[in-house]
């Protein structure tokens, strides 16, 4: 994305911010991107640098109005506004936007914690069955028949804000369904101005471990953490933390391995 559309992106996520989140504003923006998605045409003159901006917004407000609420009308000529390196970058910000509205619906409802929660241990549950996996990631069988059976997994179990989530994640736009699933994770916890860490460690941490780590990894990095704690017997002792790009690894494995190393150098 050129310095323009994102500037775009950032006035339509302040007006996400300041308006009033429905349940249905991040499908009504999902539906938007799949409308990009399947018509390569309007995608282009809604992204088309050569055409006036004015032509480009009042083309999305002549085939969305009445289609789409006022809200969400607003965030998509809001971006539509902007300038963007290829036409599939704005279905990109469209969906991050959808996201966002999930999530700040959530956060409405104060169930931030749960969705969070909800979608951590999905992600856990579809790393742990590679059939299941292998079937929602499959392109050869239809979509709606692949979110119908996210959704026959989550049935009683989930908030409805998680199952449309899932739904999108599975719609699979260019990440895996587990990218996809981090990716809602990590947006969840930039609402609360939080970064999450992956926590692995042989046996599960009680209350009070999970607390004092938290606010550890908190001081270290100068911001609020959320904990996603993985119970994996292949960790000999200690505890792996990954945070973005870094990794903090204090298992005895790892200091092993590096004790091996030293020796052999």
């Amino acid at each position: 994305m050129r310095g323009a559309s994102r500037e775009s992106l950032a006035r339509a996520l302040e007006a996400l911010a300041g308006s009033t989140v429905t349940e249905e504003l991040g499908t009504e923006l999902f539906s938007v991107v799949t409308l990009l998605d399947s018509n390569g045409t309007l995608r282009r003159a809604l992204t088309d640098p050569a055409r006036p901006k004015a032509a480009r917004t009042g083309l999305a407000d002549q085939l969305l109005r009445g289609k789409i609420s006022d809200t969400a009308l607003a965030l998509v000529v809001a971006a539509v506004e902007g300038r963007w390196s290829s036409s599939r970058d704005l279905g990109d910000a469209l969906e991050k936007l959808s996201v966002d509205a999930d999530v700040a619906y959530a956060d409405g409802q104060r169930k931030l914690d749960e969705l969070e929660d909800q979608l951590f241990r999905l992600e856990r549950i579809i790393a742990a069955e590679r059939a299941l996996a292998a079937k929602l990631g499959d392109r050869g069988i239809p979509l709606a028949q692949r979110q119908e059976l996210i959704r026959g997994l989550l049935a009683g179990k989930a908030d409805a804000t998680t199952v449309r989530l899932a739904e999108r994640a599975v719609a699979g736009r260019g990440l895996s369904l587990a990218a996809a699933l981090r990716s809602q994770q990590t947006a969840a916890a930039a609402r609360r101005s939080a970064s999450i860490a992956t926590v692995r460690v042989a046996q599960d941490l009680s209350e009070a471990e999970r607390t004092r780590l938290a606010e550890a990894l908190g001081r270290q990095y100068g911001r609020q953490i959320q904990l996603n704690v993985i119970v994996d017997p292949s960790v000999v002792g200690g505890v792996r933390v990954d945070i973005g790009d870094d990794v903090i690894d204090g298992t005895i494995a790892a200091r092993l391995d590096e004790a091996s190393r030293r020796i052999a150098g």
